[in-house]
């Protein structure tokens, strides 16, 4: 089916964050949230809740676990037990309960920046300390943006207990191979460490590459990690506040199941009928979403060409987040602030994303065609 951003009029309407952290004279492309109308049989099940008032606490009921089951195994070959899903509030919860109980206080956990933001944050969250492994970047322009798996080793020989892993990888739309993840995993394993992977951008991965589950890749993999999912970007459903743990190996899976019960009831009701109804039903919907995407994906490219041929930019293989190097504008550390003062347009903020992000900036591509031209006009406006 086709998608398509509804107009700004309409968008501005909305009451969250993209739509009223500014003034309406700025164009919004910083945090990820969709432009686009929500999927139809999701706003449907959500207006049938409200016809019979369904509006108390989540049940006992599994219809999430399965259809994510379903949906795993019929897009990306993945067998997941439904006996290690159980759902919370959002992936930054999942991600902080899973550290509480994987490390000590005060054991040091992986990171690989330029990542995203709350990242740096939801270690300390979790009684840990942040140790940054950052990641290999491409030479002579070349994209070539990879983990260091050397690093990595490194900081696990060296007493790191587990590593937070960004699979697809936030801001970049990096989609890791198969034999990185499962290189991760044998070093994790090897030095009694863990892996957390927040897998939330996965069913936005673009036809030009394939998302590998980080608990597909091997036993090393299902042995030493859980993995962080949800429906909230791929759908747009973060409002909605539902995320859930996945565990496929024997032991995590009983840690998973051995959760307090209070981390799963503070599920949304609507986030789970609206995540399983995105599972069941929403694949129409996200093609035509990434139809939108991946069109926009390709005009940046164009647009920055004509319009700021000094940026450096590679298309994201996953996502609908452009990560852009301005560094030759002589814009600053945080060219975000540069444009949004002069050119009234709010793209993220670079260094938010670890020292190797000055200079650049993330754009938002879930956007009409017509918007994202008139961020970059903007912009060009600057030099």
């Amino acid at each position: 089916m086709t998608v398509e951003a509804e107009p700004l009029a309409r968008l501005r309407q909305r009451t969250s964050e993209k739509w009223k952290a500014y003034p309406d004279d700025v164009l919004p492309l910083f945090v990820a949230e969709m432009d686009y109308p929500l999927a139809p049989p999701i706003a449907a099940a959500l207006h049938a809740a409200i016809d019979r008032s369904d509006t108390g606490y989540v049940g006992p009921q599994r219809g999430l676990e399965t259809a994510f089951a379903a949906y795993a195994h019929d897009t990306w070959g993945w067998e997941v037990d439904e006996a290690g899903v159980r759902t919370s509030t959002d992936v930054g919860v999942v991600v902080v309960e899973a550290l509480r109980r994987l490390i000590a206080p005060g054991e040091r956990v992986i990171i690989t920046p330029p990542v995203y933001p709350p990242f740096f944050s939801y270690i300390p969250e979790a009684g840990g300390v942040v140790e940054e492994v950052p990641l290999l970047s491409g030479t002579s322009g070349e994209p070539g943006w990879s983990l260091d798996l050397a690093g990595i080793e490194a900081a696990f020989a060296s007493g790191a207990r587990a590593m937070l892993l960004c699979n697809p990888h936030n801001p970049l739309g990096l989609v890791h191979p198969p034999e990185h993840l499962a290189t991760v995993a044998s070093l994790a394993a090897r030095y009694g460490a863990h892996v957390v992977s927040d897998e939330v951008h996965a069913s936005l991965t673009h036809r030009d590459a394939r998302f590998t589950p980080f608990l597909a890749v091997s036993d090393d993999a299902r042995r030493v990690g859980v993995a962080a999912h949800a429906a909230s970007k791929a759908w747009n459903l973060a409002g909605l506040k539902c995320a859930f743990f996945v565990a496929t190996g024997t032991e995590m899976i009983e840690r998973v199941r051995a959760l307090p019960i209070e981390i799963e009831e503070r599920t949304s009701l609507f986030g789970r009928i609206a995540t399983e109804t995105a599972y069941r039903e929403g694949a129409p919907w996200l093609e035509g979403a990434l139809d939108a995407i991946e069109a926009n994906r390709a005009l940046l490219t164009d647009l920055l060409a004509e319009h700021l041929p000094e940026a450096v930019y590679h298309e994201p293989c996953a996502s609908y987040l452009a990560w852009v190097d301005l560094r030759a504008f002589g814009w600053g550390d945080d060219p975000a602030a540069h444009i949004l003062d002069g050119a009234r347009v709010a793209f993220a903020s670079g260094p938010a994303f670890g020292r190797e992000g000055r200079g650049f900036v993330r754009v938002n591509l879930a956007c009409s065609p017509e918007v994202l031209t008139e961020a970059v006009q903007r912009v060009a406006r600057l030099r």
